[in-house]
């Protein structure tokens, strides 16, 4: 199967659906990210195009430089989504990501693949029961985690939680262009078919994650959309479904609503997820369908 690993870690990269919970390692020497961005602006209205990687090593520097002094001049943050509290996040995700019937996890796989997906089961300390009722979707971002948190990737260091702790101690509103009901929504949505093969794939490259997730930062930070697109995107290529539920009709989407808010005047920092920010269906692609132009901050 071409689709690899990176489908699953694209899809943790371009949704912040499942907090992490990692304990993160020590704090290490500060490294420079001089991470992408970009305005849209009009006569009267600024928006800044923000990618971000949404769970991120301790250490990492790049609220600074163009990136704070744009934030800086916003009236508002805009994520893709407001988290809500752990334990909301955990009654949306029971409610959505398991299946109390039907035949278990285990026996939807096919059979080269069980024995992969049992170890990975195994490696995280866990019982195969515990993820028999899960649905694909959510064994296969579970089990893309785990190899993160054991080498310190945490949300609580990405972009997002900076910059709404940021914003709020400004005083500043935070919006969400999607509810958490929606984000998991767009995973429980893909057919029973998309979903196996989601979580086939993210069995069979598991011992890529920790390689595969630190090269995409490392595009990040060193502000490379185009490399970033290739190795976050092309995966998607081999997962139409998945490419166009989690891609591309939201980058869409989120175009509209750039297009119909410069219709209000104001100073926008909006963050998403950089992979939306990269490659032939981005939101700047998008938008420059509908005649918009987004002009990439050199600093």
């Amino acid at each position: 199967m071409k689709t690899i690993m990176k489908t699953a870690l694209t899809s943790l990269a371009l949704m912040l659906a499942l907090p992490a919970c990692a304990q993160s390692k020590p704090a290490q020497a500060p490294n420079d990210a001089d991470p992408a961005l970009w305005v849209v602006k009009d006569a009267d209205t600024t928006i800044y195009l923000f990618g971000t990687i949404h769970v991120l090593k301790p250490g990492l520097t790049w609220f600074d430089e163009a990136v704070k002094t744009a934030f800086d001049k916003s009236d508002q943050l805009v994520l893709e989504m407001v988290e809500p509290d752990k334990a909301t996040m955990q009654q949306i995700v029971l409610k959505n990501g398991f299946s109390p019937t039907g035949p278990t996890l285990t026996e939807q796989l096919p059979a080269d693949k069980r024995g992969a997906y049992l170890k990975a089961i195994a490696d995280l300390g866990a019982p195969p029961q515990a993820f028999d009722r899960m649905k694909p979707w959510l064994a296969a971002v579970t089990l893309s985690i785990a190899p993160l948190q054991k080498q310190g990737y945490d949300p609580a260091n990405g972009p997002e939680k900076v910059l709404t702790e940021a914003a709020r101690s400004e005083g500043k509103p935070v919006e969400g262009l999607e509810t958490a009901e929606q984000q998991i929504g767009y995973f429980n949505g893909l057919s029973p078919k998309a979903q196996i093969e989601f979580l086939a794939s993210t069995v069979d490259e598991l011992p890529k994650a920790g390689e595969e997730m630190a090269k995409m930062v490392d595009e990040w930070a060193h502000g490379d959309p185009d490399a970033l697109a290739r190795d976050m995107n092309e995966s998607l290529k081999d997962s139409p479904e998945v490419a166009k539920t989690l891609l591309t009709d939201r980058n869409g989407r989120w175009a509209s609503w750039i297009k119909q808010r410069l219709a209000k005047p104001g100073t926008i920092f909006m963050a998403v997820g950089a992979g939306h920010l990269a490659g032939d269906d981005s939101v700047q692609a998008q938008l420059a369908k509908q005649g918009i132009k987004a002009q990439r901050i050199a600093y």
